[in-house]
């Protein structure tokens, strides 16, 4: 599996924010998280990155997320509801992985994200797609 920092892509980084569960790579409307092994992310987790998001993107740019999934980690599912509750969005969201773990915790998430998950195996193929939606999404509200 590839990580952010070993991939071209790296040089157009924003900023870097790491923390004990996991580091998050902020780029031009792209998060990519990479959480530590054996974590179990949760609400409180989610909501140290989401006030970073903000703080670096704004309120109001369409914002790709991509899950890197490097280490086998956990999700509680069940915290997209707070998310949502929170007034939180994603435009989209993507996951690369090529463990059983990582797609078996894809298909709880997928039960709880209201927005469709796409699935990688390739962290730069995942790149490239968010760029896309992006680009498309901004052009759309131009």
């Amino acid at each position: 599996m590839k990580r952010v920092k070993r991939i071209p892509f790296f040089k157009n980084i924003k900023e870097i924010r790491e923390y004990q569960f996991g580091t998050f790579y902020f780029f031009d409307g792209i998060v990519i998280s990479e959480m530590n092994e054996g974590v179990t992310f949760e609400w409180n987790m989610a909501k140290k990155a989401i006030k970073a998001a903000q703080e670096i993107f704004g309120e109001d740019m369409p914002i790709a997320y991509i899950s890197n999934r490097i280490n086998n980690y956990h999700i509680v599912p069940t915290d997209w509801s707070k998310f949502y509750a929170n007034r939180n969005q994603l435009s989209f969201y993507s996951v690369v992985g090529q463990t059983k773990g990582s797609f078996a915790s894809l298909v709880m998430e997928r039960m709880f994200f209201k927005n469709s998950i796409k699935q990688f195996t390739d962290l730069e193929e995942a790149i490239t797609w968010s760029l896309s939606k992006i680009e498309k999404k901004q052009e759309l509200s131009n």
